[in-house]
């Protein structure tokens, strides 16, 4: 069984003990491909450099909506500069996140708009994070005309209903650890409702690890726990998901065109 992980944080500083050792484990544990993504400048730039280390890894860079304060045009170009590279594949993580107060939200809007205005001048797809913030998401997605980018839903929190809105755009929904959970009840029943040529798997690694390991860092090694509920809740096998999720996000990433 092969497994592309489609969103994960190895630059993070909970990996900073072994990281090196880590990632020396994936290939040999079924995990063939992971694309690492930016949440700021400073992250963006160690996704560039993992994907220059490691030949399984790809990379999206950009900034995260909580980091975007301090955010400038200059920052953009940065941004522009690093998809030079041929293994950077999409502009993310960008968004709105409303889940805690520290971030002003007309900057927030400001910026997700302007680095969807960079992705679609750089053909590049997005990854998409949006947390208590569906309406906000959905317009500007809608404004920006996003069903002429694409990309990815990371981290898929929203109702079922919802989802038809992003699948009319045909963006792809990141799946991982919450489908574990016990109180995962609302995932379980959009993954029910969600085709499954529109799902790809992710960690969002250190976090969100899946049941038995929830509350522990997470790695991409923990992705069959997601392989297997994905296939109870759509009742075809585990190969079957991990094959059909893979395609996926070789189209998600465009890496078919490589």
């Amino acid at each position: 069984m092969k497994i592309f992980e489609t969103h994960a944080h190895y630059d993070d500083e909970a990996f900073d003990t072994d990281r090196e050792d880590l990632l020396s484990r994936m290939k040999e544990s079924g995990i063939d491909k992971i694309v690492n993504i930016g949440a700021s400048i400073k992250s963006s730039k160690y996704t560039v450099y993992l994907t220059k280390k490691y030949d399984f890894i790809y990379g999206a860079v950009g900034v995260h909506p909580s980091e975007t304060d301090n955010m400038t045009e200059n920052d953009t170009e940065l941004i522009r500069d690093m998809t030079k590279h041929d293994k950077i594949k999409a502009i993310g993580e960008i968004g709105l996140d409303y889940h805690y107060d520290g971030t002003d939200r007309d900057n927030q809007k400001k910026w997700f708009i302007r680095q969807l205005e960079l992705a679609r001048e750089l053909k590049l797809p997005v990854v998409i994070h949006s947390r208590d913030a569906a309406q906000d998401t959905i317009d500007i997605m809608k404004s920006e005309n996003a069903a002429s980018i694409g990309g990815v839903v990371h981290c898929y929190s929203y109702s079922k209903e919802l989802a038809k809105t992003f699948l009319d755009m045909e963006f792809y929904f990141g799946i991982g650890g919450v489908i574990t959970f016990k109180n995962g009840k609302k995932l379980k029943e959009t993954v029910e409702y969600l085709p499954i040529d529109k799902i790809v798997l992710e960690t969002d690694s250190p976090y969100l690890a899946p049941e038995p390991h929830r509350g522990h860092r997470n790695s991409s090694l923990y992705l069959p726990h997601v392989v297997s509920e994905i296939s109870k809740i759509k009742n075809i096998s585990e190969d079957e998901v991990a094959e059909i999720t893979y395609r996926n996000a070789m189209n998600l990433y465009r890496l078919n065109e490589a």
